[in-house]
């Protein structure tokens, strides 16, 4: 039976054609990450299980891919702790792994530091369109800046990579986790009620407001609460811009005006970034938007396509994450784009110039070797590839690989003299 290796199994194989792609689109971003001073780092596949398990990760901590200890016998007693058989777990994402790097390597490394990450990532998922068992992502991560300067950087870097990739009408949402905090206690939610309440109002878009209020009742919010969690969303959605700040003062009373303050420097400078406009990208402050992660201590911020069903790049402040192993307070905030739902988005570009050395039967292989040599120093891929069949049927064969042109290479006498001529593949 052929093994079924389809995306809807959770597998991939990526063919020639699918990698340059996503090799071009990695080397636009990394351009543009290089122009704001993020340098590329690499971390392991394998991170030690408890670092993985501390809480942090959200629902993502449910889907970590285990690893077995080295050593254990051929047969475990059915009463043995699954934990105890377990010491190492696949990353679930790039930002748990960087904090162990960054406690190991601080000393060595600039401060403020920018990071650059570019890898795979595994999740236990149930396999569909858009969602798979292993992916990649592409973080940016500022660690050292207290201020809102790492969000407005991190949210200008990452818009001008999604439109340097051709993503254009890309919408940036940005909230606060100390906003989302002050409105449940302002209903009177603390502690795992209010992880419910955060939980439930991140599927407004999906549930609507009907779904919700379902869902807060099964929670035990009380209906008054939720009237006024409705009104307080819908006020601030439809309030402008420039009129944030003092929504939120009115809305939750509670809240630092320092929160409100960097909510508005940020939303303020995200606005003004040369990149928006022209329907390229916008920016809006949601008060629904939650994050899953539990590592986040400020703002969060997601973008969002109107061709994607789910956020193509998300992020936040987690300043408590890192000073938590190093015993010190270490202030950090990153931004993560999907890589694979960018794949997904991006209309293709023009394939590159390829030229096919078509080669006779009889050549001189060092002739040839020679001549494929001489076309690549200062021209395009050079691929040399025997004449075999039928010759319309290769040339068309050669189109379909994405060859743009191909010399004919034959023996012209004894001696092995190579006469060509290069001819287009593509018609006009």
């Amino acid at each position: 039976m052929k093994k079924d290796n389809s995306p809807a199994r959770g597998h991939r194989d990526l063919l020639p054609d699918d990698v340059q792609t996503r090799d071009g689109l990695l080397a636009a971003i990394s351009g543009v990450y290089a122009r704001y001073g993020y340098r590329r780092i690499e971390t392991p596949a394998l991170e030690n299980i408890e670092r993985l398990t501390r809480g942090q990760g959200g629902e993502n901590e449910k889907l970590i891919f285990r690893v077995l200890r080295r050593g254990l016998p051929p047969t475990i007693e059915a009463t043995t702790p699954t934990d105890s058989l377990v010491d190492l777990g696949l990353r679930y994402d790039l930002t748990v792994p960087l904090t162990r790097f960054y406690g190991q390597h601080a000393a060595t490394l600039p401060f403020p530091f920018r990071s650059f990450q570019f890898g795979p990532v595994w999740r236990a998922e149930r396999p569909q369109k858009g969602r798979y068992r292993q992916f990649h992502q592409c973080d940016i991560d500022l660690i050292g800046e207290p201020g809102t300067l790492a969000e407005i950087e991190l949210i200008e870097a990452t818009v001008e990579a999604l439109i340097t990739v051709g993503v254009n009408r890309a919408v940036v949402r940005v909230s606060d986790r100390r906003f989302l905090a002050a409105l449940a206690a302002t209903l009177g939610m603390v502690g795992a009620s209010a992880d419910s309440f955060f939980v439930t109002l991140d599927k407004l878009d999906k549930l609507g407001w009907s779904g919700v209020r379902e869902q807060l009742v099964l929670s035990g919010l009380a209906h008054g609460g939720l009237n006024r969690i409705e009104d307080i969303v819908d006020t601030l959605v439809a309030t402008r811009p420039e009129e944030i700040p003092n929504a939120i003062a009115d809305a939750v009373p509670a809240l630092a005006d320092h929160v409100i303050d960097d909510l508005n420097h940020t939303l303020r400078a995200a606005a003004a970034i040369p990149a928006m406009g022209d329907d390229a990208a916008t920016v809006t402050f949601d008060p629904t938007l939650v994050r899953g992660m539990g590592y986040y201590t400020g703002q969060i911020f997601e973008i969002g396509h109107a061709d994607s069903t789910s956020s193509i790049a998300g992020g936040g402040r987690y300043d408590d994450l890192i000073g938590s192993t190093m015993g010190r307070s270490v202030p950090a905030c990153g931004f993560s784009i999907g890589f694979e739902r960018i794949v997904d988005l991006v209309t293709l570009s023009a394939a590159p110039t390829r030229l096919a050395l078509l080669a006779e039967p009889g050549l001189d292989p060092i002739r040839l070797a020679a001549l494929a040599r001489g076309l690549r120093e200062n021209g395009p891929p050079v691929v040399v590839i025997p004449v075999r069949g039928k010759w319309g049927t290769q040339l068309s064969r050669l189109e379909e690989e994405g060859f743009t042109s191909y010399m004919h290479v034959r023996p012209e006498n004894l001696d092995g003299t190579l006469n060509h001529e290069e001819r287009p593949l593509r018609r006009p």
